[in-house]
């Protein structure tokens, strides 16, 4: 900006700041000064388009045609190390990118602030790992009331923290065990965690590092914990990688430059920091940044006709991007479940069916993931169904038309997978409640590429159904492919189509299928209640039928940074973790194991039952 470039900064939370904000405690880094460098750069010119994900809102391309003639990539290294060793997906276990940003940027730990923390005061809370974010995470579980202790495979001569953060954190009380790491976790009957098995460790010969390697010594001890924070790393965020085929990897995933340069594979993309570096600081990217500056001002290409033209271009989507995500209709669809048609024009241009957003209803809410029911490119306008559950899609639901969300990001996630069935099988969906909307804009992807659709639709009962009538989104549908599309309505007590659950008519399709009495089934879709979805997926693998289950678990940024939203799945015979934000959010069904997946759902249940009862008296 000094040099006379206009400069537009592309932010995927809804805050600015990234890691300085929501992963450096405010007593490390006061808020006020990330503000005032924020101010700064608004003073110089510059402007700041929040809620955008590079890759998913806009791919790197795209931006370029947008005018965007130079690129920097600072996305950092956000996806978090996990050890993988069995308790792992036990309650009370989170990653400390997840916990730093429930307190951090959520605020999670101040009355009137939404987001949920876990219970620490007066817990036993443990930390795993011994770098500065080690350090962050126990001190700020300390500030919280919890009982700290840092839990480390080597001793404290080896430890990568800087010296002068260890002696904060020793000073202030915290406890550290050396030779020490998990080799299981062990629960009660409420899936949280209660015990640590820890590996007594040894020293031997020095790794790559230069630090000797630990071994285990064959002894375990046992140590009570409540809380355990896993703060053992991160690996590159995937995003951008994934969606740049062109721009090249290291074997560790972080953006390869040209020697001497900033500069990555694709030529005028730049890239330094923590994406380019893997862990490292906020100085060092600092300095990468300016490299890469001081490299973009050296080359200008274009006449000065030729640059106002890119500027304006580029003003115009900075615009765009900046557009309030302003409600525009609100339709009480049945009890308890609004429609909403939101302003969100560069959602709606990405938009892919299967896809999800991250809605922030107002500046002190919790971030909560919703399916894109429908998408209008043109309009720029994007639709989302909610149902009033808990306190936070209860007040949502309270908006009206002309309210505006604090912040929609997206579209994110993975798009479904659609193959044309050229066999005359047919694919099944199964809907639970609001499982419709999102199953809606992935089945009238079927029937536009010529397959056979057979939609089985279960609702609690009569008072619940929407999108049924002939002038409605199904009715629609049915008027269009008249050939193609086959529907079941079920209800719980049989007010509305055929009494019972969806998996009764699944189980009539499956069997006529197999006797070959009816069309073959390509694959079935199941979208619902995590209990549904779950008896889908246990009635299907006695077919062999691939069955895929569309995850809305538990997040917060929703980009794959906390690991929040972890989904346990056995691939080639090994329990590994996937995310439901980054591999999801459609996980095969039949490799999920259901019975580690389903308890995550009641992590924060008497947070969120404090919650409601809380809204309920300030009415």
């Amino acid at each position: 900006m000094q040099e006379g470039f206009p400069v537009t900064v592309f932010e995927a939370f809804h805050e600015l700041g990234g890691v300085l904000r929501y992963g450096i405690p405010e007593f490390r880094l006061p808020n006020e000064l990330i503000d005032d460098v924020v101010e700064k750069i608004k003073r110089l010119g510059g402007k700041f388009v929040t809620n955008f994900v590079a890759g998913k809102t806009a791919t790197l391309d795209d931006l370029k045609r947008a005018g965007f003639w130079k690129i920097f990539v600072g996305t950092g290294a956000g996806l978090p190390r996990f050890m993988n060793v069995p308790g792992e997906h036990l309650l009370g276990i989170m990653s400390a990118n997840e916990f730093l940003t429930r307190v951090n940027l959520m605020q999670g730990h101040i009355d009137g602030f939404e987001t949920p923390l876990p219970e620490i005061r007066g817990k036993d809370v443990i930390v795993i790992g011994a770098g500065n974010t080690a350090m962050d995470a126990s001190r700020t579980a300390l500030r919280l009331g919890g009982n700290v202790t840092i839990v480390y495979r080597r001793t404290m001569d080896e430890m990568p923290v800087r010296r002068e953060e260890l002696h904060h954190a020793l000073e202030e009380g915290i406890q550290v065990k050396v030779l020490r790491a998990p080799c299981e976790f062990t629960g009660n009957a409420e899936h949280a965690v209660t015990q640590a098995v820890l590996d007594v460790m040894e020293l031997g010969e020095p790794d790559a590092s230069g630090r000797r390697s630990p071994k285990p010594s064959g002894e375990t001890e046992l140590m009570a914990v409540d809380l355990v924070i896993m703060a053992l790393g991160n690996t590159p965020n995937p995003i951008i990688k994934d969606a740049e085929p062109g721009l090249k990897t290291s074997r560790w995933g972080t953006l390869e430059v040209q020697p001497g340069s900033q500069e990555t594979s694709l030529p005028d993309v730049f890239t330094g920091g923590d994406a380019a570096r893997g862990g490292s600081t906020a100085i060092r990217a600092a300095g990468d940044g300016q490299a890469a500056a001081r490299e973009i001002a050296r080359d200008v290409r274009f006449t000065p006709a030729e640059i106002a033209t890119l500027v304006a271009s580029a003003e115009r989507y900075t615009t765009l991007g900046q557009t309030r995500q302003t409600i525009v209709a609100k339709t009480a669809l049945a009890e308890g479940i609004v429609e909403f048609t939101v302003r969100s024009p560069l959602v709606a241009r990405a938009a892919r069916a299967g896809q999800f957003v991250r809605v922030l209803g107002w500046d002190h809410g919790e971030l909560i993931p919703l399916t894109l029911a429908d998408w209008d490119a043109r309009a720029g306008t994007i639709d989302l169904v909610i149902q009033s559950l808990g306190a936070t899609s209860a007040r949502m639901n309270a908006l009206h038309a002309g309210d505006a969300f604090a912040g929609i990001a997206g579209p994110l996630g993975q798009p479904s997978r659609i193959e044309r069935y050229a066999n005359g099988e047919t694919v099944v969906f199964c809907a639970g409640g609001v499982g419709l909307p999102p199953v809606y804009p992935i089945m009238r992807e079927h029937l536009r590429l010529g397959n056979h659709v057979t939609l089985i639709s279960g609702f609690r009962s009569g008072a619940h159904l929407f999108w049924t009538g002939p002038d409605e989104r199904i009715g629609r549908l049915q008027a269009e492919y008249p050939q193609h599309l086959d529907v079941i309505y079920t209800t719980n007590d049989g007010s509305f189509g055929r009494r019972g659950f969806v998996t009764q008519p699944l189980e009539e399709l499956l069997d006529a299928a197999r006797a070959g009495a009816a069309r073959p089934i390509g694959e079935v879709v199941a979208i619902g209640p995590p209990l549904m979805m779950r008896a889908v997926s246990d009635l299907t693998r006695g077919y062999g039928t691939h069955t895929v289950a569309s995850l809305n678990s538990i997040m917060v940024d929703a980009t794959g940074m906390c690991g929040a939203c972890m989904v346990p799945v056995t691939v080639d015979g090994k329990l590994v973790r996937k995310h439901a934000c980054i591999d999801g959010p459609e996980i095969d069904a039949h490799t999920i194991d259901w019975d580690k997946f389903l308890p995550r759902f009641g992590m924060f249940r008497a947070q969120e039952a404090a919650a409601k009862e809380r809204d309920r008296g300030n009415r």
